[in-house]
């Protein structure tokens, strides 16, 4: 049997995670955050989620509030998702990125790593003699379980079906012994560097970014958690850079700084 979650109960946990990492849970969420800390709860022997999340916070080791966070976490990705972006990288700013030596990436909500996998084999495509170039991808996401995954680099066949043939045959490669798995060959998986970040802490950067892709994280937050994480991201754009965000998405009410340049591109 499911705990209750009481009106009270959950407004303490929304508030809770709203101060930590900027999620607005509405009503909408509250049968989902039930379904997922339930089993948890279970497993500790916990009965009321006062009791669960007393036990989060009192935690000094972290590992719960980890587990918490990775449960109510959602991490919807493709590969090649919302690809007119890609278009416009091909079109407009690879060609640019040909002419520098050092080229710096971030893709700030990385989830199972399918998007940053995307800008690697996109660009590895792009450049020329790209493995003579400075090229680092960080790429960072507030979930650990998800991180995980995405640094094995390792997909089932039906997850990789959206990469186009010609990308598959140079950046994948079929796992032996495996049920059809695929996993992105070791030098693209180099470039890229996995980190756990939270969007509403401090960054703990030094590095201004050639583009920034942060797509599909802001609808999770109102208005004034959009604007202190863009105008942190803004900070850590290098001039005439490009921050990215997700279609269903706006800066309309935002100040950023920031030119719009196409539906959902932005430029410094």
């Amino acid at each position: 049997m499911k705990p209750t979650l009481s009106d009270e109960e959950f407004e303490r946990l929304r508030q809770f995670i709203y101060k930590l990492c900027g999620i607005n849970l509405g009503p909408a969420k509250r049968e989902l955050i039930i379904a997922r800390l339930s089993k948890r709860m279970r497993d500790l022997g916990i009965e009321t989620f006062t009791t669960y999340q007393n036990l989060v916070e009192q935690d000094r080791s972290g590992n719960e509030l980890t587990y918490m966070l990775n449960a109510i976490s959602t991490n919807k990705t493709d590969f090649f998702r919302e690809s007119m972006h890609f278009d416009f990288l091909a079109e407009k700013i690879y060609p640019q990125l040909n002419q520098q030596q050092r080229i710096r990436i971030w893709s700030a909500a990385c989830s199972t790593g399918e998007e940053p996998y995307t800008i690697a084999m996109t660009l590895l495509d792009a450049l020329h003699q790209p493995f003579q170039k400075d090229i680092k991808i960080l790429a960072t996401d507030l979930s650990t379980r998800v991180l995980n995954k995405a640094e094995a680099g390792i997909y089932p066949g039906q997850v990789i079906a959206p990469v186009p043939a010609s990308y598959r045959q140079k950046y994948l490669q079929k796992l032996p012994g495996t049920e059809g798995h695929w996993q992105v060959v070791a030098p693209l998986r180099k470039l890229i560097h996995f980190r756990r970040l939270n969007l509403m802490e401090r960054f703990p950067l030094t590095t201004q970014f050639d583009f920034i892709f942060c797509r599909n994280v802001m609808i999770y937050f109102d208005k004034p958690t959009q604007e202190q994480l863009v105008g942190k991201l803004v900070e850590f754009l290098a001039p005439g850079g490009h921050l990215f965000i997700g279609h269903s998405e706006s800066l309309i009410g935002v100040s950023s700084g920031l030119k719009h340049v196409r539906s959902a591109i932005y430029q410094k």
